[in-house]
């Protein structure tokens, strides 16, 4: 059944990605990122464009520092 699910790519405030199920509404705090597809697909995209998993806060830190 699991091969049957589509979903959306998801980003929260601090840009960590994550996969919803396209056909449930997204939750508070997260917003569409556009790619939608297959959970192996879903997650592929995200393995190329995630490049840097540290939170958006710590990397405006460290570039403030």
């Amino acid at each position: 059944m699991d091969q049957e699910i589509v979903y959306k790519v998801v980003l929260n405030h601090e840009e960590q990605y994550s996969i919803w199920p396209a056909d449930r509404e997204i939750p508070e705090g997260w917003r569409a990122e556009g790619f939608e597809g297959k959970k192996a697909a879903c997650l592929d995209h995200i393995d190329e464009v995630w490049t840097d998993m540290r939170p958006l806060s710590l990397r405006k830190s460290m570039a403030e520092t």
